[in-house]
């Protein structure tokens, strides 16, 4: 099967651009949702809610996540990569500063509604980013997607330190998260301004696919493999403090502490997975990944002193970085379907990522929060088993692929 041909190639920006519009785009969107997290415990006294009830209420983001990430891809196809992640940060600030209003009005109906828009502009914003961070990666021929989603870190880290000092303040939720949101959205749309145009129209897309990408075996595996990573990650963002504290009777700064650790090993992942991506390929290097999170795992669970526990964390972080950005490049190695292929895989990691940690505290009340970690350990069985998805294949044999 012979390339599309380029229909809309228009004022092609440098590559150096569009690289650095896209890494400020993972880190305005990691500020966005750092800048409301920061100020979840204003909103819990606000509305008057327990834990419980907080938890319902952030549930509303996740539903609009879930009902958004599977229509990113179409609407990529249709209106390009620029315009959804323009809408999907007009989605953000517009749903943060509902959500705010609804706070300080004692409004709970408007909040939902509030974090509703803002879970949908939060998944139509990722899978753009993710689809324009593949094609750059594709065009400079090398590694990249890991330290994008780096840029998301660094993004949530710089929304927390000003988060902070305006909790501190008690600045109000109502110019706090929406003004900050606004700038972002703001700084959103003029990176997004240098993505790369499309080349291939949309009725080329269209035709292209004979039957849905949900039905492909190979976008269905990397979807497995990102799931597993996926998990590992969010059980960590959500029990690890908890699992330490409860497992092991620590004080509760130290449980903060090997979450830091985590998130740290994570970071430097990242950034340095590229490296070692390039030179020995994804299949292997996921290998080693869902092999280090496994061990790292069981030595957080059965190491026994800080030092093993401390070695666990850090090869568990590491082992957990690499999982979700190469299942993102890996789906998109094929720029025809990328769009929906990469919202498809998305979907399966962002529900787990999302949904797994609150069923693994149901499970904690049974067997106890530090065993529940094993569970993930498990996970990596079956990651492991569906790397081979992840290798690099031709536009061609994606083509067979999706039309077998």
């Amino acid at each position: 099967m012979k390339a599309p041909p380029i229909r809309n190639p228009g004022a092609v920006p440098s590559l150096i651009h569009t690289r650095n519009a896209v890494a400020i785009s993972f880190a305005l969107n990691g500020f966005c949702f750092a800048t409301m997290v920061s100020r979840l415990p204003d909103i819990r006294s606000g509305l008057d809610l327990d834990n419980g009830s907080l938890g319902l209420l952030l549930l509303a983001i996740s539903v609009g996540s879930v009902i958004a990430l599977p229509l990113s891809g179409r609407l990529i196809d249709r209106i390009g990569a620029t315009s959804v992640t323009r809408l999907g940060a007009i989605f953000v600030a517009a749903g943060l500063t509902v959500a705010m209003v609804g706070v300080s009005t004692d409004l709970v109906v408007l909040t939902v509604v509030g974090f509703f828009l803002d879970g949908i502009g939060i998944a139509v914003w990722d899978v753009s980013m993710n689809v324009e961070a593949a094609e750059v990666e594709r065009r400079f021929e090398r590694t990249m997607m890991p330290r994008f989603h780096a840029g998301w870190s660094i993004g949530s880290f710089a929304g927390a330190a000003i988060g902070i000092p305006m909790a501190a303040l008690h600045a109000p939720l109502a110019l706090h998260v929406p003004g900050f949101a606004l700038l972002a959205a703001v700084g959103a749309w003029r990176a997004s301004a240098a993505y790369l145009p499309p080349t291939i129209a949309h009725e080329d897309r269209t035709t292209a696919f004979v039957r849905s990408p949900w039905g492909e075996p190979r976008t269905l595996a990397i979807g497995v493999m990102v799931l597993a990573f996926a998990l590992s990650e969010g059980a960590a963002n959500d029990w690890l403090s908890l699992a330490l504290i409860d497992g092991y009777d620590v004080r509760h700064w130290v449980g903060v502490a090997g979450f830091t650790v985590f998130v740290t090993a994570m970071f430097v992942g990242r950034v340095t997975g590229p490296v070692v991506l390039d030179r020995y390929g994804r299949a292997p290097v996921l290998w080693g990944s869902a092999a280090a999170a496994f061990v790292g795992i069981l030595l957080v669970v059965f190491g026994g002193n800080v030092v093993l526990v401390g070695i666990g964390i850090v090869v568990w972080g590491l082992g957990a970085s690499l999982g979700f950005p190469v299942g993102m490049s890996a789906a998109a190695d094929d720029p025809l379907r990328a769009a929906r292929r990469v919202s498809v895989v998305s979907t399966i990691g962002y529900t787990a990522f999302l949904a797994g940690p609150p069923l693994l505290g149901l499970l904690a009340d049974h067997i106890g929060t530090l065993e529940t970690l094993l569970v993930i350990a498990g996970l990596m069985i079956p990651a492991a088993l569906t790397v081979f998805a992840a290798r690099p294949v031709r536009p061609d044999v994606t083509a067979e692929v999706a039309s077998s």
